[in-house]
């Protein structure tokens, strides 16, 4: 299994080699673009490999009512529906796929991080479950994303359906004509759309697709693939944070810090700022003023000696708050809030990092 997985990866990932030079620098190849193009109904490839697990409904009579192709097509939001909870409640046989996973991906890391330049991110499905939340019924793909850094970290993991997919395909689509055209993204199906076959196929679509728009540095910046990996994270972490339940909020937010790691911020600096004041206050609520204060310092490094940020003040009340009771030094926070306040830049008291995060709109 583990042969199997790193062949396949160092596949995906050959065209980074120095034998793809000639190519030149702006010419991205997709040296598994064939296997995407067969004459079945889903133009793909039936060769799966890695750790997926799923469940299926091969022999459920209503499988061409599927919600992705029919119903809403709109990203979960994390209003506790059934849906949400198979993701954050993933199946054992899911779980031990995704420690599988992990340690197979840390050792290519190691091996391959000195002559792969540059790297990118891998994407393995991990699970796919069929989910019924009546009258809707959808499969939950869960993924493992992993990148270059700490090799004992756990990858981290996002969970999509089919219509979230197709909804980034089209928007791109629109926006970058030319790079798309050579992306190969699986066809909807009116029947069979929750058999064993149609969700193996699909999970490894999805994989190939995602590092198909990674391999594009077009593409890898574009917002609404930024979008698909870190806003639905982001609103179900917010939605928890403010209904009191934070240490299910923090495994979101430290998710969601990982992804934009992983990712890059080309959209500003909003985004990573709501994640370190949502870890902040989770930290805090949960009695650990010493990681609260640690995600304030972060983000304060993060704002440097640019232009005051709606987020500046509320971080610099939290680091002297927490520093003092953790009984170290204060004094540069506290002089710069001053000089805020003493400006007319922040009321006095400055507004607290929870109540950012509950007056934030995430759109």
């Amino acid at each position: 299994m583990a042969s199997r997985l790193l062949h396949r990866l160092r596949h995906a990932l050959a065209s980074d080699g120095p034998g793809e030079a000639a190519a030149g620098p702006e010419t991205e190849q997709f040296p598994e673009s064939s296997e995407l193009e067969d004459d079945d109904a889903e133009g793909l490839s039936s060769r799966l490999s890695g750790t997926l697990s799923f469940t299926s409904a091969e022999d459920d009579p209503d499988d061409e009512d599927e919600d992705d192709e029919a119903g809403p097509d709109s990203l979960p939001s994390g209003d506790g529906t059934s849906g949400e909870d198979a993701e954050r409640s993933p199946p054992p046989d899911g779980q031990r796929g995704s420690q599988l996973l992990a340690r197979q991906l840390q050792d290519f890391w190691r091996k391959s991080r000195n002559t792969l330049v540059p790297q990118r991110l891998l994407f393995e499905v991990t699970s796919a479950n069929v989910v019924k939340d009546p009258p809707s019924k959808y499969v939950l793909y869960t993924l493992a994303v992993m990148g270059p850094g700490s090799p004992d970290r756990q990858p981290a993991q996002i969970s999509r359906r089919y219509s979230d997919f197709e909804r980034l395909h089209r928007n791109l689509q629109r926006q970058f004509r030319g790079p798309m055209a050579a992306i190969s993204f699986p066809r909807k199906r009116l029947r069979r759309n929750f058999t064993a076959e149609t969700i193996a196929r699909r999970s490894r679509a999805f994989e190939q697709f995602l590092g198909h728009l990674q391999a594009v540095p077009e593409l890898r910046q574009a917002p609404d693939l930024q979008d698909f990996f870190v806003l639905p994270e982001l609103r179900r972490a917010q939605s928890l944070t403010c209904t009191g339940l934070y240490r299910e909020a923090l495994a979101l937010w430290a998710n969601a810090w990982q992804l934009q790691t992983q990712l890059g911020t080309p959209s500003g600096l909003d985004r990573p700022l709501l994640t370190l004041a949502g870890l902040a206050v989770c930290h805090q609520e949960l009695e650990d003023p010493g990681e609260a204060r640690a995600c304030s310092e972060k983000a304060l490094q993060l704002l440097g000696d640019k232009k005051p940020h709606p987020f500046l003040a509320p971080f610099l009340e939290a680091h002297v708050r927490l520093s003092w009771r953790l009984g170290l030094d204060k004094r540069q926070s506290e002089a710069q809030l001053q000089a805020l306040q003493e400006a007319g830049l922040t009321p006095t008291p400055p507004p607290s990092l929870k109540e950012l995060l509950i007056k934030e709109v995430l759109d």
